[in-house]
């Protein structure tokens, strides 16, 4: 009883997030898990290309997982050639830091260089610094030689000055040089690492982009695969038709002799009770026969005794009714094949988001349980219980089929399906034990896996057999 299910894209933003992925990718293994009832009302073109888009479903988490990789070094290698392009301004601002230090530096060693050039050039002129100070500090005219002191005093000063400032000035410039150099380095350095990391980028992006263009390659077969299945939906809907009155008029058959064995059970146990009535009834009218004779033979010894007849009549006591057979405590059921894995369960089930909604309804309606067999056929189906064969080969969309009735269990009608199975082993009229081999798991009928598919009908209604397992 297959699902009404294809799996349609559900496509993510680029980069999407992992949990976002992780449920996508969980999304699919669920569609490809219920393969077996997903695909029992398809048609084999239908088929193929459901096949095909469930093979893009499968890549799409690993295709968007490749791109959000590659986008995330695309972003790791735009973010290290900014940091290397910033680190290169600095490195480019410091080196014009220095370079306007070095400058301020000449001109303040131009200064200082003509400062003690004056003074030697004064001192040359006037023949040195002699005991003759007046001459060279250029003394007042009154002489005071005290005064010409301080004038040399303040002159000696001026020259040690001038010559500090200006070795001071070199060590700074000399230093400036060395820093100028280092930097200039450095800028070497960060130009050549950020010229690889922006072709380390271009190739990052172009990756990014080839990863982007194989995943619009998938959703665009998708969409193109969904369209193709949407455009096939008018056909299904009336094989769906046609195999639900199918299923209608085998569940009403089953119901018809259902209700026949109920009705047999109710007259079998109303004649029972009659015949029980009868028996005991007979049993009373013989008793009372022969107790009348043993009172007139009493009334006749009595009269030969010639005693006074002391006989008291017994009361009548009813046999007890036989015992009904002891009904069972549970319905007995056995499962009908061993090994298997379960992949579909009993009832509704919506549609899943994303998915062609073939019937219209919003979902559908899972009669059965499913037992799959990765593919493998050929294991033995057996009977649940002792019971009737009533159905046993071709049943269209079931394909080999075996239906068998176990009577009435607990007041109600019994009966169980087996589906689309390799061959079947029993013959209609025949009767079956718990155990025994109705035949042999396959994929007959509308059916794309090897599986057993198991349904309990009680009254005429599908039951979930996991209920009566």
């Amino acid at each position: 009883m297959g699902a009404l299910t294809i799996a349609l894209l559900v496509s993510g933003g680029v980069g999407a997030h992992a949990d976002e992925l992780d449920d996508r990718k969980i999304e699919v293994e669920q569609n490809l898990d219920h393969l077996n009832e997903d695909m029992e009302v398809l048609d084999d073109d239908i088929k193929e290309t459901d096949s095909k888009l469930r093979g893009l479903q499968a890549q799409l988490p690993a295709a968007e997982q490749a791109l959000a990789d590659a986008q995330g070094r695309v972003s790791r290698a735009a973010d290290e050639a900014a940091d290397l392009a910033r680190r290169v301004q600095v490195a480019r601002e410091t080196r014009d830091q220095l370079n306007v230090k070095i400058a301020e530096g000449k001109v303040k060693l131009e200064d200082s260089k003509q400062i003690i050039g004056q003074i030697a050039t004064e001192a040359y002129k006037r023949g040195g610094v002699s005991s003759d100070l007046s001459l060279l500090l250029n003394a007042s005219a009154d002489g005071n030689l005290a005064a010409g002191m301080d004038l040399a005093d303040q002159a000696m000063r001026s020259q040690n000055a001038a010559l500090d400032s200006l070795s001071e000035q070199s060590a700074t410039d000399a230093n400036a040089k060395l820093r100028l150099a280092a930097v200039e380095e450095e800028i070497t350095d960060l130009k050549s690492a950020a010229d690889a990391a922006l072709v380390r980028e271009q190739v990052a992006r172009d990756d990014a982009e080839e990863k982007k263009q194989s995943l619009d390659g998938i959703i665009s077969q998708t969409d193109a695969l969904s369209a193709e299945l949407l455009a096939q939906r008018p056909r299904i809907q009336e094989k769906l038709r046609v195999k639900e009155a199918e299923q209608v008029q085998i569940n009403g058959q089953i119901k018809e002799r259902q209700e026949r064995l109920i009705r047999e059970e109710a007259e079998r146990k109303a004649k029972a009770a009659a015949a029980e009535r009868k028996r005991i009834a007979e049993e009373k009218a013989k008793w009372e026969r022969e107790e009348a004779a043993r009172a007139k033979e009493a009334r006749e010894e009595a009269a030969r005794q010639k005693k006074k007849n002391s006989y008291v009549k017994p009361k009548y006591v009813a046999p007890a009714p036989q015992a009904a057979p002891q009904e069972r405590s549970s319905w007995g059921l056995i499962r009908p094949v061993s090994g298997g894995r379960q992949t579909s369960g009993f009832g509704w089930r919506p549609t899943p988001a994303g998915t062609i909604d073939y019937g219209g309804r919003g979902g559908y309606v899972h009669a059965g349980v499913d037992w799959g067999f990765g593919g493998q056929c050929g294991s033995p189906v057996k009977a649940s219980a002792d019971g009737e064969v009533w159905m046993a080969g071709w049943g269209g969309s079931s394909g080999n089929k075996v239906t068998v009735s176990h009577g009435v269990v607990k007041g109600k009608a019994l009966a169980t399906n087996y589906h689309h199975m390799q061959r079947v082993v029993v013959n209609v009229g025949q009767h079956v034990k718990q155990g025994q081999v109705v035949g042999y798991v396959g994929t007959t009928g509308n059916s794309t896996g090897c599986h057993m598919h198991f349904e309990t009908i009680i009254n005429g209604a599908a039951v979930n057999p996991l209920g009566l397992l």
